[in-house]
């Protein structure tokens, strides 16, 4: 199948590379990519494939006779990029003039890519491929990469080429995971775009975690959102189970999640059981930041001493803590209770002593 040709831009090269303001050249995919290394090589300041500034490329419609090979690399027009993983070129075989290689994973599955290309667009690539005596690596490899999957590193790649990325909820994580690490903007944007447009209940407590590790504020406050939206099947999940102590925290804090405080409670102690045998650590240590969450003076007095009974066995909840929800029971207010652990969720179960907490349900 005869393929695209491409009108390469040369306005604003340097005159050694044009004798006139402005040139075209057509050339197939594959002399493209050739000369656009060759003259990259030569000069630095080209930017190269996705980016904007400097060298355009413009895909045409097909020339005659033109014939695209089975191993050339695709390159973007402007606005629309070409994915390198949906296309024929697989980066798992040599490239054409390919000088760098990376052996990825537990598969020790071998990917191929052009040093220009990685510099380029990649401080930490730049860094890594540099001309270094002292490091034991050659510039052009192979580096080995053993604690990433080969699919992730794969989308990287394809991001560095294309400028865009094919994901799915299996790797978007991840991927995200790689952008913050090669200190890629806007990969990091794009996998947050595609997290919060499939976020699932399975996967929205480990999105969470990644987003308050990376500091992605946006992504935290969507998640917060989806979680208050279906909090009983959430705290269900293996993902609510593997939180931090400081993001189940904050999720506690909320007061819109829709689940009643006695399953608040027992999904709590469900988490510390599971990190006390994770972190090799006591219940109540494990425990100790979210449990200060827990909004025991709505609990009902039956539904007090059940948990009294329960706490003998773990010692989850220290007891002045359930001493304060007695208090608030005996005085029938909230007085020496933070006022936030007397406010009912959105999915609280009224009780009659409810109307005496201060402050009053909304």
């Amino acid at each position: 199948m005869a393929a695209p040709s491409m009108c390469l831009c040369l306005a604003r090269l340097p005159s050694y590379l044009r004798k006139v303001k402005t040139a075209f050249v057509f050339l197939s995919p594959v002399r493209a990519f050739k000369w656009l290394e060759r003259a990259t090589n030569k000069v630095p300041s080209v930017p190269l494939l996705g980016q904007t500034a400097g060298l355009k490329v413009k895909v045409l419609p097909p020339v005659l006779g033109t014939q695209q090979g089975p191993s050339c690399v695709p390159c973007p027009s402007p606005g629309k990029a070409v994915s390198l993983l949906s296309s024929t070129v697989s980066l798992t075989v040599p490239l054409p003039r390919s000088d760098v290689m990376f052996v990825v994973g537990q598969e020790q599955q071998k990917v191929f890519a052009h040093r220009c290309v990685l510099a380029c667009r990649c401080q930490v690539f730049r860094g890594m491929l540099s001309q270094d005596s002292s490091s034991s690596v050659p510039p052009q490899g192979p580096f080995i990469l053993g604690n990433v999957q080969p699919e992730v590193f794969l989308a990287v790649i394809e991001f560095l080429y294309t400028n865009s990325v094919t994901l799915n909820s299996h790797i978007a994580l991840e991927v995200l995971t790689s952008s913050v690490e090669y200190g890629l903007q806007d990969l990091c944007k794009l996998c947050v775009k595609f997290i919060k447009d499939t976020l699932s209940v399975e996967q929205v407590c480990e999105a969470l975690q990644a987003a308050v590790t990376y500091g992605q504020v946006d992504l935290q406050q969507h998640c917060l959102a989806f979680i208050e939206g279906c909090t009983a099947a959430v705290v269900r999940t293996q993902g609510f189970r593997e939180l931090s102590d400081v993001v189940l925290a904050r999720v506690l804090r909320s007061d819109r999640l829709a689940v009643d405080e006695l399953e608040v409670v027992q999904a709590v102690r469900e988490w510390a059981h599971v990190s006390s045998a994770v972190l090799e650590r006591p219940v109540p240590e494990v425990a100790a930041l979210p449990v200060r969450e827990l909004r025991l003076p709505l609990l009902a007095p039956s539904e007090l001493v059940t948990l009294e009974s329960h706490n003998q066995q773990d010692l989850l909840i220290p007891v002045e803590n359930i001493a304060a929800a007695w208090r608030a029971h005996a005085l029938r207010r909230g007085s020496g209770v933070p006022s936030r652990l007397c406010r009912p969720r959105r999915g609280t179960r009224p009780r009659d002593h409810h109307r005496h907490l201060e402050p009053h349900a909304k």
